[in-house]
């Protein structure tokens, strides 16, 4: 944005409070049911993922499962 927004001294017109609406910091936390596994990768495919996770500031196993969720969520709507 080159253009500089310029305010003026107008009357801002009739104002209302509206409620709270925002979750409280505590609801901001998605907790999803996981069960713990063991699984072999390829160190091709662990390599990958531990360098893009790397790259986006998270962890290799949240890709991983954000991987599968997508995977197993697209082969069960077309089932």
């Amino acid at each position: 944005m080159k253009n500089k927004i310029k305010y003026t001294n107008e009357p801002i017109g009739r104002t209302r409070i509206v409620d709270d609406f925002l979750p409280r910091p505590d609801e901001l936390i998605l907790k999803e049911d996981k069960v713990k596994v063991t699984l072999s990768l390829s160190r091709e495919s662990l390599d990958y993922f531990k360098k893009e996770a790397k790259k986006q500031k998270t962890s290799y196993q949240k890709m991983i499962r954000k991987v599968i969720d997508v995977y197993a969520s697209h082969f069960q709507r077309g089932a």
